[in-house]
């Protein structure tokens, strides 16, 4: 994956915003890059997870894929651990193989990875590169 710091910053910012709880969004990708974030709302706010509504998140995807992009990362926080995927989000990224998991870590220093989770549950790290434009 490749992001603009600006938009990485965003993504960042609202982790930090809704600290202690979970964040969450999606990123629209086109041609291995991000383009633009949205920014969503846990449907049950939580330190241990987030949840986004399925409506919530059809409609996001259904605007990424009408604009021609597509949803190529799925991203949230984690309050009180590592920016890797816990089960609970391998259980999630079953159902959405080739799509990038984005973890900002918010305990202690901001961290940011970003993984592929396959339709079997195999986790592999995927790296982040940052672009700055201006």
């Amino acid at each position: 994956m490749k992001i603009d710091q600006s938009l990485l910053q965003i993504v960042i910012d609202h982790a930090l915003r809704d600290a202690p709880n979970e964040c969450c969004g999606v990123l629209a990708v086109r041609d291995g890059i991000v383009e633009r974030v949205m920014p969503l709302e846990s449907a049950k706010p939580s330190p241990f997870s987030f949840e986004i509504e399925p409506s919530v998140l059809l409609k996001a995807y259904t605007e990424i894929e009408d604009s021609g992009a597509e949803l190529g990362v799925i991203y949230h926080s984690h309050t009180r651990s590592a920016p890797v995927p816990s089960q609970t989000d391998i259980n999630f990224g079953e159902r959405w193989p080739g799509v990038e998991w984005l973890i900002v870590g918010t305990k202690g220093e901001t961290t940011v990875q970003s993984w592929l989770i396959s339709e079997r549950g195999v986790v592999t790290e995927v790296p982040v590169h940052i672009s700055v434009t201006g």
